[in-house]
């Protein structure tokens, strides 16, 4: 039912984190000094204590080692997808989404993948061993020619920025999307891409124009599972989901 992924470092590095170590609830208004002074980072009302990101570097640093020597001694080319599913494969946890997808050959894409803490390892694993390669290009025609070839599109965009623009920007390579839903919060009043409405697509040819699509105005967090029980989950069992598949 899903033949590709598309998030940010972010949705790639905190769903490896939070299998390494928890992140805690706080507040909007939490003082940023108060939590810088003390170690902790803050996401919207989400806290993430740097202890966490030195569990990750840990965690991370000899899977980087491995790559590299796979790069050089088996002439591995490393796209940000594959990268992704290597690492979902070696955290090995059901509570991650990248060690689903790689589970059912899911490809996760990631166009700025070095946008994040993941690119801040990457970074500090570049001085101590050189030469680790990350080909966007080959992500990008993966994701534009499985548009192009597909019978039928359709995209579930959750959120805006760059993960929405990137689904959308493939289906224009084949006059666009027949199915569309946007969730997020975000207006147009500011002229932004995360605030366009589907009738903006349309437009662009990243929408067909006989479509009717659908723009949520909610929390993705609050609606997307809600959306999922009503569609996806009441047609797992025609899909032979996989055993140990977590229950909606």
């Amino acid at each position: 039912m899903v033949d590709v992924l598309v998030t940010t470092a972010g949705g790639v590095e905190e769903d490896l984190i939070k299998c390494l170590a928890p992140t805690y609830i706080g507040d909007f208004h939490l003082r940023g000094r108060d939590l810088r002074e003390n170690g902790i980072n803050r996401i919207g009302n989400l806290l993430v204590p740097n202890d966490n990101y030195c569990k990750f570097e840990d965690w991370l640093m000899p899977i980087l080692d491995r790559m590299v020597d796979e790069q050089d001694t088996q002439g591995v080319r490393w796209t940000p997808s594959r990268m992704i599913a290597r690492l979902g494969k070696e955290i090995d946890n059901p509570e991650s989404i990248c060690y689903w997808a790689q589970k059912n050959n899911i490809p996760v894409l990631s166009p700025a993948l070095t946008d994040g803490s993941l690119g801040d390892m990457i970074f500090f694993h570049s001085y101590k061993r050189p030469g680790l390669v990350l080909d966007i290009v080959e992500d990008l025609r993966l994701i534009n020619t499985q548009a192009i070839f597909a019978h039928k599109t359709g995209m579930i965009i959750l959120g805006g920025g760059l993960v929405k623009h990137h689904i959308a920007n493939a289906n224009l390579m084949r006059n666009g999307a027949d199915f569309s839903v946007y969730v997020n919060t975000a207006q147009e009043f500011d002229g932004s891409d995360s605030g366009a409405r589907p009738d903006e697509a349309v437009s662009w040819g990243k929408i067909r124009m006989d479509a009717t699509p659908v723009k949520v105005y909610a929390d993705a967090s609050l609606v997307f599972p809600l959306l999922v029980a009503e569609t996806f989950a009441r047609s797992a069992e025609a899909f032979g989901v996989p055993d140990g598949t977590p229950e909606v």
